[in-house]
């Protein structure tokens, strides 16, 4: 399974609609039998709201947090994923930063994503799961 950064940005912000479904699937994580995967690039996305507020103390927490999270997998984007993210850009009219997260679920052979961006049904290959439509 796949993250893509609105699940960890509900979770660390308490967002009041989306906090529960998040909080579901962190505990599933607890479970030494699960595992999950995230780009690197969840990391850039969720650390720009601090950074943005110049909470420094809050993005070194924040980033502590999600780097030694157990049973998340962080994932580089290399050029294999950026080739494909590239085509995904093309094909379905992807952000570049939502191409580069579905390409790196799809490279690391995730068996769904995660998240609740509409834009990631669009693509073929990998099952998609939005909270919005388990509430």
């Amino acid at each position: 399974m796949a993250l893509d950064t609105s699940i960890f940005i509900y979770e660390f912000e308490a967002n009041p609609r989306y906090l529960a479904a998040a909080n579901v699937l962190f505990r599933w994580l607890e479970s030494p039998a699960h595992r999950a995967l995230s780009s690197t690039i969840t990391l850039t996305e969720v650390l720009v709201g601090p950074y943005r507020a110049g909470d420094l103390v809050r993005a070194k927490a924040m980033r502590g947090l999600l780097l030694n999270y157990p049973r998340v997998e962080w994932v580089v984007p290399e050029s294999n994923i950026a080739d494909l993210a590239a085509q995904f850009r093309v094909r379905y009219g992807l952000r570049t930063v939502d191409a580069l997260q579905v390409a790196t679920a799809i490279r690391s052979n995730a068996t769904c994503m995660v998240g609740n961006d509409t834009a990631f049904r669009r693509v073929e290959g990998i099952d998609i799961l939005l909270l919005d439509d388990y509430l």
